[in-house]
């Protein structure tokens, strides 16, 4: 559901770029004790293992289109809603600048339908209310499966509002919304299957990782992450690696709603804040759609040192995040 700059007016995009850093900002200032020594490098691979995944498109079956997971919620449920935020950014912003993975100037469009919504609305609102009587790999499974359901049906509804206040006529607001909240819907129960798959692995193998990320503390000195780490970060080189190989072809929910509309899903946008964005993301894109520059058709090789290296770019960036921002935090709380 990344959305392309040509999606979006350059005031449309100028506002959720604001509204965007303005939510990464609260989220910043509001972490408290959700982050430490032992919750820093799980943010850091949890990062990478959604970049990861989310080059692995998968086909919704009849309809010729394909999906794959936003992520927010996985995280949110991992690391709490504050942290999930920071590492969601960290990986729209790592596939926009250096993999040209969604428009620059509709960067904070994605953030916010792909992160501020699951992580700082549907996680508090919805995720963790079904959870209140204890968790349970059922209690996880159920809030998992509705609560990504919830938050891409509203974020693809986002999608529609954005480019209606945009004024994009090819895509007209009935037409659009008749396609693309179908099509999530379904996409969204592939990935609700998928994160409630992973969090309960997680929960297995560590509840106390879930459990703390729900109550906003960090984890007790006592409790061992470093097999949790290994799973993710074996699953992120494995998934990243090998499985992207094997991603679905047909185009993403939004891409087959473009298409059902205005009959393509390349649509053309005109004027300098365009130009400028393009100009950007052509000079920082260093593996432009997931693949060697010089490969037109794209091949395995490119594909799977994409993953591997978006994945390591991910994983330094939202770690960098967490370890300043728990730096940072920590210092303060000390006597001077």
């Amino acid at each position: 559901m990344h959305m392309a700059d040509a999606l979006i007016s350059p005031a449309v995009g100028g506002t959720a770029w604001v509204a965007s850093a303005a939510a990464v900002a609260y989220a910043t200032a509001k972490i408290k004790n959700e982050l430490g020594e032992k919750k820093v490098p799980l943010m850091a691979v949890a990062g990478a293992f959604v970049f990861a995944a989310q080059m692995i498109n998968f086909t919704i079956p009849a309809t010729g289109s394909s999906g794959h997971i936003g992520g927010g919620i996985l995280l949110a449920g991992l690391l709490g809603a504050f942290p999930a935020l920071l590492t969601i950014a960290a990986v729209l912003a790592i596939q926009c600048l250096f993999f040209a993975d969604g428009g620059l100037l509709a960067l904070g469009c994605n953030i916010f339908n792909m992160g501020v919504i699951p992580c700082l609305a549907v996680y508090p609102l919805i995720f963790k209310p079904l959870l209140r009587g204890g968790y349970t790999v059922k209690r996880i499974s159920l809030a998992s499966i509705v609560s990504v359901v919830a938050g891409l049906q509203i974020g693809a509804f986002g999608v529609v509002l954005e480019t209606l206040a945009s004024g994009v006529t090819a895509l007209p607001f009935g037409a659009f919304v008749a396609l693309m909240q179908p099509i999530h819907l379904a996409i969204g129960v592939v990935e609700g299957i998928v994160t409630a798959a992973a969090l309960d692995f997680v929960f297995a193998m560590r509840p106390e990782i879930l459990e703390s990320s729900g109550s906003g503390v960090s984890l007790p000195q006592a409790v061992s992450v470093k097999k949790t780490l290994l799973a993710l970060g074996a699953a992120t080189l494995v998934v990243g690696g090998i499985l992207s190989l094997f991603a679905s072809a047909y185009p993403d929910g939004l891409e087959w709603s473009m298409e059902g509309v205005a009959g393509t899903a390349e649509l053309e946008a005109e004027g300098p804040a365009f130009r400028q964005a393009e100009a950007i993301q052509e000079a920082t894109a260093f593996m432009p759609d997931y693949g060697f520059p010089s490969d037109e058709e794209g091949s395995a090789a490119g594909t799977a040192v994409a993953g591997i290296v978006g994945s390591l770019l991910t994983c330094a960036l939202a770690g960098l995040a967490g370890f300043v921002i728990w730096r940072v935090k920590n210092s303060r709380g000390k006597p001077a």
